[in-house]
């Protein structure tokens, strides 16, 4: 068992990368919310270090998920990998499961002061994992599944920001805390799309947004989601570093210009390909704007 969770670890989920992640996105949200609210005095302790370990398991949990929705569509679309392939087993994955979200519930239980949002949060994965009940209806739509799926990263959003406002008693709703919960949400929203966006000669069987709403329509839909992504980001990063606002204009700039490029010539490029670029640019750029404030102040 536990070599062939070496191997799903390994190409699905590598655990010390998957950390990181996990520790950027908690700590992004945690301190973008406090800068915004004026609070300079943080009280770490063990609790962000389970905050953290809870967003790596709820990820870990959503990947293993999909791979279980989708074992016969991968072992069709995808057999090179671990599951449809043999290599790793159904029960190796459940057993995986076990072992990382029973800490997790209990560490919430004992020490977290949003244990609520934690089982709202896993509720709303293990309803995704069953497919809402509806399985074919949603499966075979792109655009429900896209509409019942994606909010699970705004659930998980607002998993961080409960935790931020009841440990530092700050107001429930707030501008910054609004805009923190589509944080993850506009970025998910335009990656799962924009993967589903290919050059005319690349479509396949498998259902697509180019195929379904034409090449242009579907990139156009992609860039509007991305203004508004980078206009939640540039009030958030006003407050805490004018600069670095500048920068995310700058990236916005490029990806609407490779927008236009695509549109005009599909065979280009990969659109997935600058999407992910922007993506990593921006969320570099915010997670700087924190660093920097945290270290020298506001510029």
């Amino acid at each position: 068992m536990w070599g062939r969770l070496r191997i799903y670890l390994k190409e699905m989920y590598p655990v010390l990368p998957r950390l990181f992640v996990a520790g950027l996105v908690f700590f992004e949200i945690y301190f973008v919310l406090l800068l915004n609210q004026k609070v300079t005095r943080f009280d770490l302790n063990h609790q962000e270090l389970i905050g953290v370990f809870t967003v790596f398991a709820f990820l870990l949990f959503l990947r293993i998920a999909d791979d279980f929705k989708d074992y016969e569509t991968d072992r069709l679309m995808f057999p090179q990998r671990p599951l449809p392939s043999g290599r790793v087993r159904k029960s190796d994955l459940r057993g995986l499961l076990v072992l990382v979200l029973a800490p997790a519930l209990v560490l919430n239980f004992l020490w977290m002061n949003n244990l609520v949002w934690f089982l709202l949060l896993f509720g709303y994965g293990l309803a995704m994992s069953v497919w809402f009940f509806a399985r074919e209806r949603i499966r075979n739509s792109l655009l429900l599944a896209v509409v019942t799926h994606n909010p699970v990263l705004m659930i998980l959003n607002l998993y961080i920001i409960s935790f931020t406002v009841i440990k530092y008693g700050l107001p429930a709703v707030t501008l910054p805390a609004v805009l923190l919960a589509f944080s993850l949400y506009f970025p998910g929203l335009i990656w799962e799309v924009a993967r589903k966006i290919r050059a005319p000669r690349e479509e396949t069987e498998y259902v697509t947004y180019s195929s379904l709403w034409g090449v242009r329509r579907a990139t156009r839909f992609v860039q509007v989601l991305t203004l508004v992504d980078i206009l939640t980001n540039l009030i958030l990063i006003w407050s805490i570093n004018r600069p670095l606002a500048a920068a995310l204009a700058a990236n916005v700039a490029v990806m609407t210009r490779d927008f236009s490029r695509f549109i005009a010539d599909p065979d280009r490029f990969r659109l997935i390909d600058k999407v992910e670029r922007y993506t990593i640019l921006t969320e570099s750029i915010m997670v700087a704007a924190v660093a920097i404030h945290l270290l020298l102040g506001p510029a």
